[in-house]
């Protein structure tokens, strides 16, 4: 991991040439399926349902089939799994990569879960961890047997899962929670259980709960090791504080892992970054300019800390909300120039705030003609669909108005 002092400069061009192929969003590297886009991007977030499909839809060659084939990859062929990941977030990973996933961030944030759901209980004069374990028992058990079910309908056949307990006694912030509420939580972020079906649309927030499929239990190092290597593939160059950002790790485990897998440091114009190895060969823009309208929450706008190479800093009180969540976002070759919004009779609207490349080109009319065409195609495959995000956005907010 040592420089040798001849590392390789990667700017800020390059790497927005490496965002716009390697994340799916230039014409010519639009796939063919979901399970390609999340594979290309390690994960797609999925704290707000609706993201998944607009992460997706946004980087299919055919968009119109976005809803049926995400639906047949998440709840028929089982080729993506929703689940707890890093920095106990829900995400929608790749089947074959939820096994790294769990070994390398999801134990340490389970322990945690649980450990707080025992202590809040016992505060709350609730039954002990005893009375717990025999619940969640009873409970996987009738999960195994309904295939898919709803915490309500869990209920009906372990009654205990109603019980509440007071969270937070005399604080601003006090509340009553629920068992299966926060049961269902840990058993989700310990691998237990996984999310299924909405109950109603695939913007709903609903879910069905199902048993997760069985899967190796594996070196907590190893898979660190394994899931760094993937994300660095699809993000690279990044730096530490990045990687400690997305993953959710110390230091310390950053610093192990990009050891292990050998990663080559290179110079960015914020410091010091990384690329797996032999990953420093120049990467090209794409032949064509390419626009994009992607979600609240992309996995590509959040993917790093630091943001100034494709983020404008001035950009940002319009387009986050006030807990750092990105809201929807344009993109013009690989910056981010203004929002999109959704408003109640369809129609997508968009704002351009910035010309998105300094002084060698601004957005002029055949820029905002490739967005006008990206917010066409958008709306075509929404069709009567409204979608409000998760998170709204001071942009989103007045646009949509």
């Amino acid at each position: 991991m040592g420089g040798n002092g001849r590392q390789r400069h990667i700017g800020a061009a390059e790497r927005r040439a490496r965002l716009a192929l390697r994340h799916r969003l230039a014409g010519p590297a639009r796939a063919d399926r979901p399970e390609e886009i999340a594979a290309s991007l390690v994960a797609l977030h999925g704290t707000d349902p609706a993201t998944v499909y607009l992460a997706a839809g946004a980087r299919l060659t055919d968009p119109a089939r976005t809803v049926p084939e995400t639906e047949r990859a998440l709840y028929e062929d089982r080729t993506l799994v929703r689940m707890h990941g890093m920095r106990h977030t829900v995400f929608v990973f790749p089947t074959d990569l939820t096994a790294v996933v769990h070994a390398s961030t999801g134990l340490a944030v389970a322990a945690r879960a649980r450990a707080s759901l025992v202590k809040d209980m016992a505060k709350a004069g609730a039954p002990d961890a005893a009375w717990l374990a025999e619940v969640e028992a009873s409970a996987l058990a009738a999960l195994a047997r309904r295939g898919q079910a709803t915490a309500a309908q869990l209920a009906t056949d372990e009654p205990r899962l109603r019980e509440q307990f007071v969270y937070a006694a005399g604080k601003s912030y006090e509340g009553v929670h629920t068992v299966s509420t926060r049961l269902l939580r840990v058993l989700g972020v310990e691998g237990k259980v996984v999310r299924g079906r909405p109950l109603g649309s695939w913007t709903s927030s609903q879910f069905r709960w199902a048993v997760a499929p069985e899967h190796p239990e594996l070196d907590g190092a190893a898979a660190q090791a394994d899931l760094l290597r993937h994300w660095l593939a699809a993000c690279g160059p990044a730096t530490e504080a990045d990687l400690k950002w997305w993953t959710g790790w110390r230091v310390t485990e950053v610093r192990r892992a990009l050891s292990a897998i050998g990663a080559e440091p290179v110079t960015l114009d914020e410091g010091t970054g990384y690329v797996v190895k032999d990953d420093v060969a120049p990467v090209a823009d794409p032949e064509e300019p390419w626009a994009a309208l992607l979600p609240g929450l992309d996995p590509t706008a959040m993917a790093w800390q630091h943001r100034d190479w494709y983020l404008a800093p001035e950009l940002r009180p319009a387009l986050f909300d006030g807990s750092g969540n990105v809201g929807p976002t344009v993109w013009w070759n690989g910056r981010v120039v203004g929002g999109w919004a959704q408003r109640p009779d369809g129609e997508i609207v968009w704002r351009v705030l910035a010309d998105g490349a300094g002084a060698d080109a601004g957005v002029g009319r055949a820029t905002e003609a490739a967005i006008a065409r990206e917010a066409e195609r958008l709306r075509g495959w929404l069709g009567p669909t409204r979608v409000t995000p998760r998170f709204r956005t001071p942009l989103e907010r007045e646009l949509s108005a």
